[in-house]
């Protein structure tokens, strides 16, 4: 199966399962989308007729095209089969390594952000408030308990806003460093806030031991205070936006996240990546927001169009930036065409459940940091570990062929089956799909494949 589209001048080629990428001239793109469909004779007649104005294009030119088609064939790289699908569900089987948690440190956050999916850091008052350097020890004792011979281990500080528990973040830090030593692990640490209480303790600690942060910003000013406001209702932008400069440039523009949400509010969203971007931002993340349809900044079917049209501006602009050497990294442009997650990873999915799991400040245990407070997914806790097998179940079968909808999409192998938590909240399954972000992930793997195209076309390098 392949999928092929025009972009900027080129003419892209995408074999869904091997995920080669071919960048090919008029007359071939012709050919190969008609290929499976007609015989050579009637493609033959088909291009000399369309081409007819073009001198070189002659019968001795359309058989070396076959030829060069038929070699990626044989080859495996162009109309490949899909083989994974006994892989994807013989590794779900054999998973139970844990290699990341996230630790809710707080259930409180001192903004007051409308669209929070979690409720304004509440969860729904599930474990209100701070997690204790206990409980957060144990999570990390459980975590390298539970992740076998793996070496490397993920654990994300978040909230809520985890700097309103800061010093026992950094205590466990200290504590997993140690863990380190006795149990030959190696600890990449991320940190995730608002900003609001970034000082320079938090700036040189951070780049010193976490191996990624992540900066919670809107945009454009009007964009960012409309939605993300401090208690007495004001906006955050002016408190928070100096501070992430100096975050970002401490960090050498590197290993962190400007991470964004786009609402119905802000359907122009491509202005609010590069007005981070002319701010010297260079890591920039927006994602759209995912909430209760019947609420006023909820994405409606009607803001699709423009949205899918942002991505393509995005996409262009990024492109004019990388050719005058002023480039940044939008992080659902990233992809990996020459190496990549292993095809296991790309059919199993993020592992959410199963390889991750989020843990609450009483150490109780979810999926994921989306399914807290729903008592449904409730896991177990660090204590007992998992005690809620059938739930686990639910996830240890979730895969890109759980998902009946995505058996002929060409992004099947770069999404692995979307988030399930967007497809639980959104179709009241985990196994759910959620068509309308399908649409736009569509869109931006089609983006994110132009991107590198002209990268290696151009010789461009992206560099900062």
């Amino acid at each position: 199966m392949i999928h092929s589209y025009k972009m900027n001048g080129y003419n892209i080629i995408l074999d869904q399962n091997s995920g080669c990428v071919h960048s090919v001239d008029d007359v071939a793109y012709d050919i190969i989308n008609m290929y499976e469909s007609r015989t050579k004779d009637e493609i033959k007649k088909e291009i000399l007729s369309k081409y007819s104005d073009r001198a070189d294009v002659t019968e001795e030119d359309i058989d070396l095209c076959f030829e060069d088609i038929q070699a990626l064939i044989d080859d495996g790289r162009l109309f490949s089969e899909d083989t994974f699908e006994q892989t994807a569900k013989e590794f779900k089987r054999r998973q139970g390594v844990l290699k990341a948690i996230c630790l809710h440190v707080a259930h409180g956050c001192n903004l007051n952000c409308e669209y929070c999916f979690a409720g304004k850091g509440e969860y729904g008052g599930a474990d209100k408030g701070l997690m204790s350097l206990e409980v957060g020890k144990k999570a990390l004792d459980f975590l390298v308990e539970q992740s076998g011979t793996r070496k490397n281990l993920e654990v994300d500080f978040f909230g809520g806003e985890p700097l309103l528990n800061w010093n026992v973040c950094k205590e466990l830090v200290k504590y997993g460093r140690e863990l380190e030593k006795t149990h030959d692990k190696n600890f990449r640490f991320t940190l995730t806030t608002n900003g609001v209480l970034v000082d320079d303790d938090v700036i040189g600690f951070c780049d010193k031991e976490m191996s990624n942060v992540v900066l919670s910003l809107d945009g454009r000013k009007n964009v960012h205070d409309r939605l993300r406001k401090t208690p007495n209702g004001k906006g955050s932008y002016d408190l928070i936006v100096d501070k992430f400069k100096k975050f970002a440039d401490a960090r050498g523009q590197q290993n962190y996240y400007m991470r964004g949400t786009y609402t119905h509010f802000n359907t122009d969203f491509s202005k609010d990546v590069l007005s981070m971007a002319d701010l010297g931002f260079k890591e920039l993340s927006m994602e759209p927001v995912v909430c209760d349809p019947k609420e006023p900044w909820a994405l409606t079917p009607d803001d699709l169009p423009k949205l899918k049209e942002q991505y393509q501006i995005l996409a262009d602009e990024m492109l004019r930036r990388y050719r005058n050497g002023s480039g940044f990294t939008f992080y659902h442009y990233m992809i990996d065409l020459d190496h990549g997650p292993c095809i296991v990873k790309r059919v199993s999915g993020c592992g959410v459940g199963t390889e991750y799991m989020a843990v609450t400040p009483s150490g109780d245990l979810y999926p994921c940091h989306q399914f807290v407070g729903d008592d449904k997914f409730k896991l177990g806790n660090i204590y007992d570990g998992v005690t809620n097998g059938k739930i686990l179940e639910q996830f240890e079968q979730c895969n890109i062929y759980s998902h009946k909808e995505c058996k002929d999409c060409f992004a099947k192998l770069y999404c692995s089956g979307g988030c399930a938590a967007n497809a639980y909240h959104t179709t009241g399954s985990v196994n759910g799909v959620y068509e309308f972000g399908c649409e736009l992930h569509r869109k931006r793997i089609e983006c994110a494949i132009m991107l590198k195209v002209a990268e290696a076309e151009e010789n461009l390098k992206v560099e900062y």
